[in-house]
């Protein structure tokens, strides 16, 4: 399965969340992108974000976050390439 832009608008989304406390949620404006606007539309139809705005994240929303803030973190590290062969 590829990443189209869709999911990749709900993954970026995600990343946005601070996954190191409950107490913070995040707001989309109604003047963010209509790419936004939609994500968090999804987001939230799938259960991940308890608000149609954002909101907060459910424990099935964070657990994807914390997949996703971890991909990209694995994917931005730089690598050491071993180059003593």
């Amino acid at each position: 399965m590829n990443y189209h832009a869709e999911l990749v608008a709900e993954l970026n989304l995600l990343n946005q969340f601070d996954l190191s406390t409950t107490q913070t949620g995040i707001k989309i404006h109604h003047d963010a992108s209509p790419e936004v606007i939609a994500a968090a539309q999804r987001l939230f139809d799938k259960g991940l974000i308890s608000q149609v705005d954002g909101g907060y994240l459910t424990d099935l929303g964070h657990q994807a976050a914390e997949h996703s803030q971890s991909l990209v973190s694995i994917l931005t590290s730089p690598v050491a390439l071993d180059t003593t062969c």
